[in-house]
């Protein structure tokens, strides 16, 4: 399954997830592949992936650069402000604003 964690600036993140978990406005809510298609809005809250293995690209508040890595089973946490989320054939977008690793 593949993710993309956009904000109006910059892409904050991009590859190949296992699942993510997002804030939804009703409750917090996992997608895991072949998720039904599925666009919600996001709450304040953490987005929290772990990575499947395959390559990705990471914004690093620090050092204000793209990371890249490919380690299967790494846990990633990003604060939104809110947002959307949409998924549809494994493929996984977030729109989201004030992210923070």
């Amino acid at each position: 399954m593949n993710i993309s964690i956009l904000t109006p600036d910059k892409e904050v993140f991009q590859g190949s997830i296992i699942s993510v978990k997002v804030p939804g406005t009703m409750g917090e809510f996992q997608i895991l592949k072949n998720h039904a298609p599925i666009v919600s809005s996001l709450e304040k809250g953490t987005v929290t992936l772990m990575t499947s293995g395959g390559p990705y690209k990471f914004y690093e508040e620090e050092s204000g650069t793209i990371k890249e890595g490919s380690d299967a089973g790494k846990i990633i946490q990003f604060s939104i402000g809110g947002g959307f989320v949409e998924v549809l054939n494994n493929e996984v977008s977030l729109l989201v604003r004030g992210v923070k690793e």
